[in-house]
């Protein structure tokens, strides 16, 4: 069980680049990093609007002299501090993520970038080669990566306690873009801009949710080909999607479903993954995250609640509030943070061996995200057809 004990050496010198006032992702940075005394917020350039982000920084915490207009004056003048900032997180639309990744690797900071990564596999495995390099960490944020029942499914699965797998059913949608979008915000604007978002809307934004934490329970898989079916049905979003649809053929015969929408009318959000084995089926949804639905064929079905002894190491060892409480999105980005500190920390001290065996969201988790993308992009612009996954 995770009790805040600083598990580094020492705190990061912790700087962000967007997530200020207007950002909708940057308190859960905040809250996520600073959990475990593994970051210290030193600095940032958290707003377009320089007056406006240096106001937000000094109500948080950071002294004036250290909020910066952008990126590029962040890197500029951290670097010439005895006591400059180590690792920035990138809170930014999707867009810049690659320029401002880039330009910290090659100061020297380390990173931890929003989700999806890049626009392309190529931007990914320059990058990759870059931060190697370097010597440098690039985490990811993909939010519920760190909660104790995923890695209970994991663990699961890795036993055989469901038998061969046969069926991969992911599902995330929401309503909150049923309407037209008339007087939309900025946060949709730039989601549905493919200049500002890239070739998807709800495919990157939440799709790349499902694919990876399937990938975290069934790491023995890979998908052989695949068809996606996406539309607009908010006509000013075309060329992207609000609403898209993926098949995806697994190596070992299995089949997989994945559903991700914006204007599933009426739905406040709704994160679901179910795994069919030969033998029994797990199913865990954020509606409920403290329950892991276990149905054993010809058996009573389960109930398995997080924090409880009979769980497995591997979902114990990252549990924060044990089982009294519930366990959600703010302790998954805890642990996500805690798990990008330790491998920061490991780099630091040449620690190979511990990085070889340590799990996080990293640069290769970002680069198949991206790569996944690209196949649905390929299979929908030929018309909702198979493809080879590559």
């Amino acid at each position: 069980m995770i009790n805040g004990e600083r598990l580094i050496e020492r705190p990061l010198r912790w700087g962000m680049v967007g997530g200020g006032r207007t950002g909708q992702v940057g308190y859960k940075h905040r809250t996520g990093a600073q959990r475990d005394g593994t970051y210290r917020l030193v600095c940032g350039a958290f707003d377009l609007d320089a007056e406006r982000g240096c106001d937000f920084g000094k109500k948080i915490g950071v002294t004036a002299d250290r909020c910066y207009a952008d990126y590029k004056e962040l890197i500029a003048r951290e670097a010439a501090r005895e006591d400059g900032v180590e690792v920035v997180s990138i809170a930014t639309p999707n867009f810049t993520h690659y320029e401002i990744t880039k330009a910290c690797l090659e100061a020297g900071l380390h990173v931890i970038c929003e989700k999806p990564l890049f626009f392309t596999v190529e931007e990914c495995d320059e990058v990759a080669r870059l931060a190697d390099e370097k010597g440098l960490i690039v985490g990811v944020t993909y939010g519920f990566t760190g909660h104790p029942l995923v890695h209970q499914m994991a663990a699961m699965v890795k036993k055989g306690m469901l038998g061969d797998i046969r069926i991969v059913d992911l599902q995330y949608t929401h309503g909150f873009n049923s309407g037209d979008d008339v007087g939309a915000g900025d946060a949709l604007k730039w989601r549905t801009n493919p200049k500002t978002a890239g070739p998807t809307f709800v495919l990157g934004d939440i799709g790349t949710h499902l694919y990876y934490l399937s990938e975290i329970v069934l790491p023995h898989l890979k998908i052989e080909k695949l068809l996606c079916d996406r539309k607009a049905f908010i006509p000013t979003r075309a060329p992207l999607e609000d609403h898209a649809t993926v098949l995806m053929h697994y190596d070992n015969g299995a089949r997989g479903r994945l559903w991700v929408s914006s204007v599933n009318a009426g739905n406040m959000g709704s994160q679901r993954y179910r795994f069919v084995g030969s033998k029994a089926s797990i199913e865990w949804s954020d509606a409920h995250p403290d329950q892991l639905i276990y149905e054993v064929q010809g058996e009573p079905n389960r109930i398995m609640h997080h924090g409880m002894p009979y769980l497995e190491e591997e979902s114990l060892a990252v549990d924060r509030m044990g089982a009294l409480h519930t366990e959600g999105l703010g302790d998954s980005w805890s642990n996500i943070y805690l798990w990008i500190a330790q491998a920061i920390d490991a780099k630091r001290r040449d620690d190979e061996a511990f990085l070889k065996t340590h799990h996080y969201p990293d640069i290769n988790a970002g680069t198949e995200g991206v790569r996944w993308l690209e196949n649905c992009v390929r299979s929908a612009d030929a018309g909702a057809a198979w493809v080879d996954f590559k």
